[in-house]
């Protein structure tokens, strides 16, 4: 299968690049230093009619929660427009399939009665970011509905992975973990312990993506996520108790965000009949993994 993703070089672009190839597709990347801006219609437009792949997996765009209070309107042009492009240049080249990635963030306030989340649930968004995500997700359902695309939107809940940059909590509390373990230091300094989130290795979610390019229902939306949540605290605690040395964790102002939604967990079971998908990795493996990796980081 020939396929294209946007956002190449992020976090899950590496790894959904990875995971293809190991399937013998062929696999163009593209990403802000390679490619078109996603702002840049006619370049989206030229590059999807010169590569005219089967499948577009649309990963490209603005994905810093808490970084999207202090950018909002780039967050939202790059988020919503960007899609709007990407997704019309799939059907002005007759593109096959696409998945296009949103977020877990769109369900933003929820009540515990209303757990687990399907794709059922009202949007509630809290950050810009979520509102941006919202907009990205009703335009692929557009493109569907009004251009007959073939695609489907993803509801990605947390991931987690190697590779991933320390603006996200977890390689955040492996970096600082890693350093403490170098320099003799004690204490890991955190944010707000009290959400509790849904956490998916990111190996794990880029195999759903493929099933979804092979399986799933255009138009539909699907949660990707493991169906358990924690707590941050409790993340925090399993990621020291890894440590090579006694540490402690302790309150940082400078880490809150300005809204934090309490708690998010989801049902895949949507995902699960229409491509038989379910996690296979275990948490405590990718936290291992996630502190490996930062442990040779730091030493370098």
């Amino acid at each position: 299968m020939k396929a294209l993703i946007t956002g190449a070089a992020g976090f899950v672009g590496r790894h959904l690049t990875t995971h293809l190839e190991s399937h013998g597709d062929e696999v163009h990347g593209v990403d802000r230093e390679n490619g078109p801006d996603l702002l840049d219609a006619d370049g989206c437009m030229a590059l999807v009619d010169e590569l005219r792949p089967e499948a577009v997996y649309h990963l490209g765009g603005f994905s810093d929660v808490g970084g999207s209070w202090n950018t909002p309107n780039a967050t939202f042009r790059v988020n919503a427009e960007g899609t709007l492009n990407v997704l019309q240049a799939c059907v002005s080249a007759g593109v096959q399939r696409v998945v296009a990635v949103s977020s877990a963030d769109v369900y933003g306030r929820v009540t515990m009665g209303e757990l687990p989340l399907t794709e059922d649930n009202p949007l509630r968004p809290v950050s810009p970011y979520a509102a941006s995500k919202i907009a990205a997700d009703y335009l692929a359902l557009q493109a569907h509905l009004g251009y007959g695309l073939e695609v489907m939107r993803v509801r990605a809940f947390n991931h987690l992975g190697t590779g991933q940059t320390n603006r996200f909590v977890a390689p955040a509390l492996a970096e600082r973990i890693a350093l403490n373990e170098l320099e003799g230091g004690e204490v890991v300094p955190v944010g707000n312990m009290t959400p509790r989130r849904d956490f998916t290795d990111v190996r794990d979610v880029v195999r759903a993506y493929r099933l979804l390019i092979e399986h799933g229902e255009p138009g539909e939306a699907y949660n990707v996520c493991s169906g358990h949540d924690i707590a941050i605290s409790e993340l925090a605690d399993r990621l020291v108790a890894k440590a090579a040395r006694p540490m402690r964790l302790e309150g940082d102002p400078s880490l809150q965000r300005p809204v934090d939604v309490p708690v998010l967990r989801g049902d895949y079971t949507q995902l699960h009949k229409a491509t038989g998908w379910e996690p296979e990795i275990d948490l405590d493996q990718t936290l291992s993994d996630l502190l490996e990796e930062w442990r040779s980081r730091v030493d370098r």
